[in-house]
């Protein structure tokens, strides 16, 4: 038998079933799923938040404000393990995600920085609630890793995202906002 899916082990089935039913879909448990959209991507324009943003594989805002770019998701699910891989238009992103068995919460691995969220449901929406960081696998002040923001919820019978990160010193290092449409 299978271990069950990432998010609804970590967010428990009474909690799981009072999210949107695109929520649910998006972050449920079939082997891979690929999803497309537009996402409006914003971040700080100074040579050190470019630098940050390449090194972690984030997504770069387009040169001159405008139209939202078109962005791809493929998510490959193997146990509780998800491999992420976002394609922007002006960079693939990809993040592995898994469970610590320890504190119950989420990991996201990024390039060599490692997030731990707590998975809140709001309402029929997860807000993902950042605990701590690592950088290298040595566990980093939480202050370090300043603001997150980060929310998956539905609207019109649509997966929506809502990520934005701001740094101290930094400011602003990447905002990405938008939607998705499963496949299939």
């Amino acid at each position: 038998m299978s271990p069950p899916a990432l998010f609804p082990s970590l967010i428990g089935p009474v909690e799981w079933s009072r999210l949107a039913e695109p929520v649910r879909r998006m972050h449920g448990g079939t082997a891979s799923l690929r999803a497309h959209g537009q996402a409006q991507v914003d971040g700080a324009e100074h040579l050190f938040a470019r630098v940050l943003r390449r090194v972690l594989g984030l997504p770069e805002p387009e040169p001159e404000p405008g139209p939202a770019q078109a962005i791809t998701l493929t998510i490959e699910r193997a146990g509780s393990r998800e491999i992420w891989t976002r394609h922007f238009a002006s960079r693939r992103m990809r993040s592995t995600l898994d469970a610590n068995g320890e504190s119950g919460r989420l990991c996201e691995r990024l390039g060599p920085v490692a997030f731990s969220f707590e998975l809140r449901r709001v309402d029929d929406s997860i807000d993902w609630v950042l605990c701590e960081g690592r950088l290298l696998g040595v566990r980093l002040p939480r202050a370090v890793f300043g603001s997150v923001f980060s929310r998956s919820m539905a609207e019109h019978g649509r997966y929506l995202f809502h990520i934005d990160t701001r740094l101290p010193l930094v400011g602003r290092l990447v905002s990405y906002r938008g939607w998705l449409e499963v496949e299939g």
